[in-house]
């Protein structure tokens, strides 16, 4: 298991008219908690891409517990439960300041190769920074 924790600030544009944050900017919590996990492990998605490999998102499953609001301060928790095969599990928590679990989601991204276009395992780099931080 990798574990890593982000935190984000509620930007008045993500909210709707009602003060609170429109469900589908989640979506975007959660792809910077990923982003800033796997550069917590010693490479960006940009260096993933530039060596000719793309994540794109195959599954997102989102559980709503209560809102999140204009400049309430998020904390993310993202955990990979498990080390990738073509597939890359990702579980991210959201809490508020008083510690309130907002939403959970499981977000599954697929990894593609860049030329062929098709899924493919994960290329050896990534997965020996996987497995250098992976926990049991």
């Amino acid at each position: 298991m990798i574990e890593s924790e982000y935190k984000i600030r509620v930007r008045y544009a993500e909210t709707d008219r009602m003060g609170v944050v429109y469900y589908g900017n989640y979506s975007q919590y959660y792809e910077v908690a990923r982003t800033e996990l796997i550069r917590g492990l010693g490479i960006s998605y940009k260096e993933v891409e530039e060596r000719g490999y793309k994540l794109p998102v195959y599954k997102m499953n989102i559980t709503y517990f209560y809102p999140a609001e204009y400049d309430d301060l998020l904390r993310i928790e993202t955990i990979i439960p498990e080390k990738p095969g073509i597939k890359m599990k990702f579980l991210h928590k959201i809490f508020n300041e008083q510690n309130v679990l907002i939403n959970e989601a499981e977000v599954v991204l697929v990894f593609t190769d860049d030329k062929t276009k098709k899924a493919c395992t994960p290329p050896d780099f990534f997965s020996k920074l996987i497995n250098k931080n992976f926990k049991d």
